[in-house]
């Protein structure tokens, strides 16, 4: 995949470069539309158009964790470091994704229902996979031996995958300040799923980056241990 993504096209462009193109193209067409193309929202009024980009960017923050769900299994299965290494690259995105959620959440609150945070089920659910996976990536950083760490992250990452749909049932099974899903009118749904191909395009593209620099500096860890272990002998 990493390969095919460096091919260059006619033009000299490689796929990444192409695909980075177009999910910066795609975030510029859906802000015009989220501020300009949609209407007001009659109750919420104009903060509620954080939403066009509130609830895309929590996908791409599923997203991420469902390929840690995904890696976590294959590389305890198989025990192949590139699964581990697919894994943290998206963890990482995950969670930063899910902290602009967490913000963006927060102001669109504060705008419409006077709070910042509220500790209501959905809220408590999403700041409990955000531990999680800020766990995920502190246990990546304290420890030494990759195998290990590899391990205890793919069953960590498993397990905090499995908040997810606790996120959504939450609205469902609990009162809070959430709203269950409804109808929208045609311009806001088509507004929503060019936010959602925008920023599943960015995720993609930054993801393909991450794998990229996380592959180069593991490789350059390997090169200075067997450096060091010829010095030594």
């Amino acid at each position: 995949m990493q390969a095919g993504m460096q091919k260059k096209t006619a033009c000299g462009l490689t796929a990444t470069d192409v695909l980075g193109a177009a999910a910066f193209v795609l975030l510029g067409v859906s802000v015009y539309m989220a501020l300009l193309y949609a209407p007001t929202e009659l109750i919420q009024g104009e903060p509620q158009r954080i939403f066009y980009m509130h609830l895309p960017m929590i996908l791409a923050a599923y997203l991420g964790f469902l390929i840690v769900f995904v890696c976590g299994v294959m590389y305890l299965w198989k025990r192949t470091m590139g699964y581990d290494i697919a894994a943290r690259s998206a963890a990482e995105l995950g969670v930063f994704f899910t902290t602009l959620v967490i913000i963006s959440g927060g102001l669109w609150g504060q705008a419409v229902w006077g709070t910042f945070w509220q500790w209501e089920p959905r809220l408590t659910f999403t700041f409990i996979l955000w531990l999680i996976f800020v766990a995920y990536l502190m246990l990546r950083s304290a420890a030494q031996d990759k195998e290990r760490v590899a391990r205890y992250a793919a069953v960590l990452g498993i397990i905090g995958f499995l908040d997810i749909p606790l996120v959504f049932a939450s609205v469902y099974l609990w009162r809070g300040i959430h709203p269950e899903p409804a109808g929208m009118p045609r311009a806001i749904a088509m507004t929503l799923f060019v936010s959602m191909a925008a920023f599943l395009a960015l995720f993609a593209y930054l993801y393909v980056l991450r794998v990229r620099w996380d592959r180069a500096k593991d490789r350059i860890e390997e090169m200075y241990a067997e450096l060091e272990e010829e010095h030594q002998a």
